[in-house]
């Protein structure tokens, strides 16, 4: 009785989802034709936002002191299932979506160069056919969008996950576009996001003796003890190595006969779990003071987000993978692939096309994101569907994918693995019992806190001038 229940169910949402996945195409496209950097989505909010309150959906705005963050909520009983919805794009990679070699729409122009636009319309049409299954079935569930900025920077959930949000939810669903199919119960590495900012003395640069202190000699000594530190640190890898970053976003003074009184550097630490994240912060930190000291500047620390590794789940990801195996992967048209061996072609790669197979369930490892803060607060899934070719990701092919019909196809996908694994746990507890043992064990007693300190902000407006130059007349507020 009970599979035949889910049957139908499921079946409700297949059909539910065929005959109203215009208008979350129509979402989709939108986000795609108005790309937004983190923290300045402010038609994407407006838009997603409409749709859910359309749908039934109450909202709670601002979430995390972030103008753009939105937890929408459909029911009030029985196991709760938090759904992730990002919806940042990437700056510079704008990219007509028709054409297989770089063309940008605006030169230099942000764009959804990671398929975010694709992630969202997923992400929200799931969530609303789980809403009208609920409704018709009148399954004991709730439904809770999370609607997360600036994901690409790691930023938005360690802010929402500060104020407990994740806490009131029972387990958490999530997929990402990539270039191939894949459901398992992957970890990935904890992610620090900084910078120093060195401040010393401008002087003639004639004279420089006479009481200059060069902030760029200072952030170039920082740069090379960093390069010496990456030999001390433990190895791990490759697909989740232990990475440091770094660049100059301000070198100060732009003529060469001024000695630079500022400098600042940012960096991204990337490691596998937050002994080893802590202990690599504090020695970056120990660096950037002892440089200070030796070159007599001063030196600030401005944390811009910090996020833990990422828990597995293992009997969660076995229920996702199961459903990618009901609903098998993409099926791209001769046309589709076509386009893209073309773009493989133009980037000297071998030109095979989309990869249409699907992976086995086990144990990985995968890049950074943000969402780990999730899996530190509840049992945790996420699935990847092919969407653009391999080759990095974050370039011109994937804004290209993002925003023709082989991005749709992959939405449509999407939205059935994550429904049908939602309605798996709603009707069947022991699942949900499986998953939170599994949780707890590799939890170790361990309790999320957020890495930031209590009185860090969000840093609104740390893409806004970026946006002005290219969408002068773009919305710049919610409301």
């Amino acid at each position: 009785m009970k599979n035949e229940i889910n049957n139908q169910i499921k079946k409700f949402i297949e059909d539910w989802a065929e005959q109203n996945k215009e208008e979350f195409h129509e979402l989709t496209d939108f986000l795609w034709e108005n790309p937004e950097l983190g923290l300045e989505e402010y038609n994407a909010f407006e838009k997603i936002t409409h749709i859910l309150k359309k749908h039934g959906f109450s909202i709670e705005t601002g979430t995390g002191g972030m103008p753009t963050a939105f937890v929408a909520t459909y029911g009030s009983q029985g196991p709760v299932v938090g759904i992730n919805v990002e919806y940042d794009c990437l700056p510079g990679l704008s990219q007509h979506k028709d054409v297989p070699y770089p063309s940008p729409v605006i030169e230099g122009a942000p764009a959804q160069g990671c398929g975010h636009n694709v992630l969202c319309g997923a992400a929200v049409m799931g969530g609303v056919a789980l809403r009208y299954a609920i409704e018709k079935f009148n399954l004991k569930a709730t439904v809770k969008m999370l609607g997360s900025p600036y994901e690409e920077a790691s930023v938005g959930k360690p802010m929402i996950g500060r104020e407990g949000v994740y806490k009131t939810v029972d387990f958490i669903l999530d997929w990402h576009p990539w270039n191939y199919n894949r459901a398992d119960y992957d970890a990935c590495n904890s992610v620090f996001v900084l910078k120093f900012h060195f401040k010393g003395k401008t002087c003639h640069g004639a004279m420089p003796w006479l009481g200059g202190r060069s902030a760029l000699d200072a952030g170039m000594l920082f740069a090379h003890a960093l390069e010496m530190l990456r030999e001390h640190i433990e190895p791990n890898g490759p697909e989740a190595a232990h990475t440091i970053n770094y660049t100059f976003s301000d070198v100060g003074a732009a003529f060469a006969n001024i000695v630079p009184d500022k400098t600042s550097v940012q960096l991204y630490g990337r490691f596998k779990n937050m002994e080893i994240s802590a202990d690599a912060l504090r020695r970056i930190t120990l660096c950037a003071e002892g440089i200070a000291m030796a070159t007599e500047t001063q030196v600030s620390r401005e944390m811009i987000t910090y996020t833990h590794n990422k828990i597995p789940n293992k009997p969660l990801a076995e229920v996702v993978h199961n459903n990618f195996k009901h609903y098998g992967t993409p099926e791209f048209t001769e046309e589709e692939q076509n386009f893209v061996k073309e773009m493989q072609k133009y980037m000297e790669m071998e030109p095979v096309g989309l990869d249409t197979t699907l992976k086995d369930c086990g144990p990985s490892e995968t890049i950074i994101c943000d969402t780990s803060e999730f899996s530190w607060n509840a049992p945790y899934a996420t699935f990847w569907v092919t969407m653009g070719p391999a080759g990095g990701w974050h370039n011109w092919m994937i804004t290209a994918c993002a925003g023709n019909s082989i991005g749709k196809k992959t939405l449509d996908k999407a939205v059935l693995i994550m429904s049908a694994s939602a309605i798996d746990v709603f009707l069947d507890p022991s699942i949900l019992d499986a998953a939170k043992a599994d949780w707890k064990e590799r939890m170790a007693g361990r309790e999320y806190q957020c890495l930031l300190p209590e009185d860090h902000l969000p840093p609104l407006g740390i893409n806004s001038a970026e946006m002005d130059k290219y969408f002068p007349n773009r919305k710049r507020s919610v409301g």
